[in-house]
This record gives C-alpha cells, sequence and structure tokens, in this order.
C-alpha cells in the first residue's frame, strides 16, 4: 500500500546513527535518562556513530534546538555520513519536518524509536497487531502537506482526479487500517476475556509479573513457570505477554502472567494499544513489582513503574516488591524478607537467576494468597495413598497421621479450586473444611 511504503518511522539496522540528547530543566534531576536514551538505541541495532548533548532552558518552535546546534549538527551530518538522527525529546510533526529539511536525512525523535523496537521484537499475532495500532496512530500525528506534488485536486479536462488531495487519502487509508486493526484486536481480546473468566471461575489466584525493562521478570517467570520465555539482558527483550498455571509451594495452583516491561515517558500510543496485555496486572490478586537491585537508579525506576501501573488502574492491587539481581550487586546482600509495621511482607531481595531466595518469594506469596485459601482434613483410602506424595511435593500437609485401617488422615491448607480437584480423585473423602477469616 502507497501509504506504508512512505511511513518514516521504520528504521533499517545498522543505519548510520547521530544521537542528540536535549536536556531541558524537567529532565536535569533524572539521572539515567542519557545512558538510557543510548541504550535504546543501541536494542534496535542502529550503528551509533557519534552522539551530542544540547542543554536548553525551553524548546523552541521551530527546531527544538537552537539554530547554532542544528548547523553544528548538520554538518556533523554530512561529515560522518549520516544516514538517521534521533532526538531524545518528543518532536512536534513541524519540527521533524523542518529538521529533516536542514539536516537532509532521516530524523526520529525518541516515541519513534520505542516503536521501531516494539516492532522489532513483537512476535505474536496479538502483540504486532497492537504495535502496528500504536505506530499507525503516531503515524496519524505526523502526517502534514508534503506531498503536493502528488494532489490530485486538479482542473481542466483529462486533470480531474477523485477529489481529494494525497494528505487526506493518506488520512483515510490509515483510519481504515486502524478499524481494521482494532475488530480484529476485539477478537483477540475477547478470547482473553474467556480464558480470563474461565480462571475466576475455577478461583485460580492471578499474580501479575510487572517492571522496569530489563529489570528481569522474563527469567523469573521461567524460574517459577519452567518455561522457556526468551529472556536477554537488553531492553524489551520481550514485548508478548505469556500466561503459566503452575504450582507453587504453599500456595497451590496458580496462574502467573508474564508482562511488557515499562519505560520512563513510555508512549501513551503505546499505553493504550497495550491495554488488553496491562488488563492482567490490572486483574491479579498479587503483583510482583520486579526491580534490578543492583541498578543504582532503581529508586528512579520503582517510581516510573507505580506511576504507569497507577495509570492503568492496577495500584488498589497488593503489590511485593521482589528486588531481583542481589548476585550482581557490589555489595554481598543475603535473601531475605523485609515486613512493613503490621508484619506484611513487603519486599523480597532474591536472584532469579541463581535461585537464591525463590523459597522467600514462595512464602511471601503464600501468605498474600492466604485468603484465597481453605484448611481441610481429608482422608485418603488404601488404593489412594499415592495422592499423599502429590500433596507432599507442594507442601500444604500440616499434621498427617494413618488410622487402624490403613487410610491417611492428612490436616492441608490449599484453595478452593484445588481442593476441589482432590475431592474429585477415587477415594478422596472430605472430613471438615474451614476457610480462614
Amino acid at each position: 500500500m502507497e501509504l506504508f511504503d512512505r511511513q518514516k518511522d521504520a528504521v533499517g539496522q545498522g543505519e548510520r546513527t547521530l544521537l542528540v540528547y536535549v536536556e531541558l530543566p524537567s529532565t536535569r534531576n533524572i539521572h539515567n535518562a542519557k545512558s538510557e536514551f543510548k541504550e535504546l538505541a543501541e536494542s534496535s541495532g542502529l550503528d551509533i556513530i557519534d552522539s551530542i548533548q544540547v542543554n536548553r532552558n525551553s524548546a523552541k518552535a521551530q527546531y527544538y534546538i537552537g539554530t547554532g546546534k542544528v548547523d553544528e549538527i548538520a554538518q556533523m551530518v554530512k561529515e560522518l555520513e549520516l544516514d538517521l538522527v534521533i532526538f531524545s525529546p518528543e518532536l512536534s510533526p513541524s519540527q521533524e519536518r523542518n529538521l529533516e529539511k536542514i539536516l537532509e536525512c532521516q530524523v526520529m525523535d525518541r516515541t519513534g524509536l520505542i516503536l521501531d523496537i516494539f516492532a522489532l521484537r513483537a512476535n505474536s499475532f496479538e502483540g504486532k497487531l497492537q504495535v502496528e495500532l500504536a505506530q499507525l496512530r503516531h503515524l496519524s500525528t505526523r502526517l502534514v502537506r508534503g506531498w503536493t506534488h502528488l494532489e490530485r485536486q486538479k482542473g481542466g479536462i483529462g486533470m480531474r482526479g477523485p477529489g481529494e488531495t494525497q494528505l487526506e487519502t493518506d488520512k483515510r487509508l490509515i483510519a481504515v487500517r486502524i478499524k481494521n486493526i482494532t475488530k480484529r484486536l476485539d477478537k483477540v481480546h475477547k478470547q482473553r476475556d474467556l480464558g480470563r473468566k474461565s480462571r475466576t471461575k475455577n478461583e485460580l489466584p492471578m499474580i501479575a509479573l510487572a517492571g522496569y525493562t530489563n529489570a528481569g521478570k522474563s527469567t523469573l517467570f521461567n524460574t517459577l513457570t519452567n518455561a522457556q520465555v526468551f529472556a536477554n539482558d537488553q531492553l524489551f527483550a520481550t514485548l508478548d505477554s505469556t500466561i503459566r498455571r503452575v504450582m507453587l509451594p504453599a500456595s497451590g495452583e496458580a496462574v502467573i502472567a508474564d508482562t511488557v516491561g515499562f519505560i520512563q515517558d513510555l508512549p501513551h500510543d503505546l499505553v493504550d494499544a497495550f491495554k488488553s496485555t496491562l488488563e492482567e496486572t490490572k486483574r491479579s490478586n498479587v503483583l510482583l513489582h520486579i526491580v534490578d537491585a543492583a541498578d543504582e537508579y532503581n529508586i528512579e525506576k520503582i517510581g516510573q513503574v507505580e506511576k504507569i501501573i497507577n495509570e492503568i488502574g492496577a495500584s488498589k492491587i497488593p503489590t511485593i516488591l521482589v528486588m531481583n539481581k542481589i548476585d550482581c550487586m557490589e555489595e554481598s546482600v543475603k535473601p531475605r524478607l523485609d515486613r512493613d509495621e503490621s508484619g506484611r511482607v513487603y519486599r523480597v531481595w532474591i536472584s532469579s537467576k541463581t535461585g537464591e531466595g525463590i523459597d522467600l518469594l514462595y512464602l511471601a506469596l503464600a501468605e498474600q494468597l492466604s485468603g484465597m485459601m481453605t484448611r481441610a482434613k481429608i482422608e485418603l483410602d488404601v488404593m489412594s495413598a499415592y495422592i499423599r506424595s502429590e500433596i507432599h511435593n507442594i507442601g500444604y500437609i500440616h499434621n498427617e497421621k494413618v488410622d487402624d485401617f490403613g487410610r491417611w488422615i492428612l490436616e492441608i491448607n490449599v484453595t478452593h479450586h484445588y481442593l476441589s480437584k482432590l475431592l474429585n480423585k477415587k477415594g478422596v473423602k472430605l472430613l471438615w473444611e474451614q476457610s480462614p477469616k
């Protein structure tokens, strides 16, 4: 389609790139903003030739930065034979167009870069649709009258066209494509809702992982579920939401959802496009906020994640801070639980890579999910004694004994769902059940 052949936001890997970091008074207190901007560009596979920092007290309307700096950058583009210049602040469509005209190369801002990385990493059908939707919404704001040579509103015999300019055609094509993608996503969302309703009906606890990108969410997800979700030391290594059932010690069967990583000033188009994926976070019983404990700027990143969690309406979900990567910290830190004044676990120190502290995380989850648990006493006949080993493996048994007839009497603590599954097994009898107050 002609429109998408002209889309400027997509960049090719290996393009010779200049990074322009613009520091304003509002960004001077964000210590890792510059390094994160560079890391984003490197994550997209671009060939970073050079970088420049511009300090300003306010943005200029024409180029965002001053004309002197623009001339300096234009000289660098010419001397270094650059293909692409990326600016850290969000540029207006007119600023982007003005810069491209004077620099004579492609210009992109940080939002466009993040969209490009998302497009590069999305693998699932839903993920690709979500990214394309975000890209189209972003592109629709950047359509300008740059195609006047293609206008088809002409007068005279043989020059009459369909009566719309190329700009109007572009807008119409984008609107049609957005409508089609939205319909397809609605179908995917309905399927996701069916799965969510099924889990709710079965009273399965939902645990959602959230956190700053590259905090180790996917590695922890793999550790908890024995899954093989792609995990790598890079920003936005995985985008596609993954859900797995898992049997947790002392908690029973649960569902764990790995969600997209967050970043400071995550583009609103992406937040809107990924709302269905983030819905798993909003509907969870427990939210594990994964933090890179070895990151010197983790306090700022915790604030950024909490801001987005609040934005998607998940701020009231019980949350446990999971301080991950303790094996990477300069000072030796042992796994531990931190409790607040009321005795509730609010923070756990672990290493998802080495497995240190995972047992403490299981304990914290068991305490947090205790409201979904029930205490019961069951009887296993002689032929069903094998079930005892199954229950032992997940640590539910508080007391056990064998009566005079060789039957096992077990006092256990399980979820309502798991208890119902046990009672459907042959040779299992419920003696009493008592849900916690």
